[in-house]
């Protein structure tokens, strides 16, 4: 079965290449610490949820070979929540079965409760996407860090991202307030182009800039 993808059309086409070593250490970059960081909010040890990252990225591998862009059809992060959350599924009940067997009864009803029902699939997928959002966020900031100056950039972080006052910062900083809301618009815009980018969606998708980042007080 072709699977949907809304994910940088580009980098999803060049995953069916396994000897695409770029794409594929980008594609990681992007996705692992985004499934990595759900699996440690279901309190899953450090070690456990590092191999059950392993494990998906390399059902996302296998995969590649059959992926298709069609954003009518759905986006690949929601296909990759489906995969992450029944993987998640499938380790919580081997580990309770063991724990049953092995008498266990206060770990039992300890897996018990970690399992993922049905009725939080929703509450769950809320979080995937908020998760995403700071990811997408996260990586892209991290993409263009190099193409501003110190100044600049410290100028935005602190405003936009710590959300200290625009005067504030001119003052510590040895900048004109001026200076200071230049930077935070050059390097917000910079980092919205960079986010459609990786996300392979233009803006009437409904995310920016301000969807990751707190707004700083003007």
């Amino acid at each position: 079965m072709l699977l949907s993808l809304s994910t940088q059309p580009s980098l999803l086409v060049r995953l069916r290449d396994p000897r695409d070593h770029e794409a594929w250490a980008r594609f990681v970059d992007l996705y692992a610490p985004l499934v990595y960081g759900f699996l440690r909010r279901r309190r899953m040890q450090d070690a456990d949820a590092a191999d059950l990252t392993q494990d998906v990225l390399r059902q996302v591998a296998g995969a590649a070979s059959s992926f298709a862009y069609d954003r009518a059809k759905g986006t690949f992060r929601s296909w990759l929540f489906t995969v992450v959350r029944n993987r998640l599924t499938d380790h919580l009940r081997r580990t309770a079965s063991t724990a049953q067997g092995a008498g266990g009864s206060s770990n039992w009803r300890q897996l018990q409760e970690q399992l993922v029902a049905p009725d939080t699939a929703a509450a769950d997928s809320a979080e995937w996407d908020a998760a995403w959002r700071r990811q997408l966020f996260q990586t892209a900031a991290q993409q263009v860090r190099a193409d501003f100056s110190e100044a600049t950039w410290n100028a935005f972080w602190q405003t936009a991202v710590d959300g200290r006052a625009g005067q504030e910062v001119a003052t510590e900083q040895g900048l004109s307030i001026a200076a200071v809301y230049l930077a935070k618009s050059r390097v917000m815009k910079r980092i919205k182009e960079q986010i459609q980018w990786l996300q392979g969606e233009d803006d009437s998708s409904g995310v920016g800039t301000k969807s990751f980042a707190p707004g700083g007080r003007e």
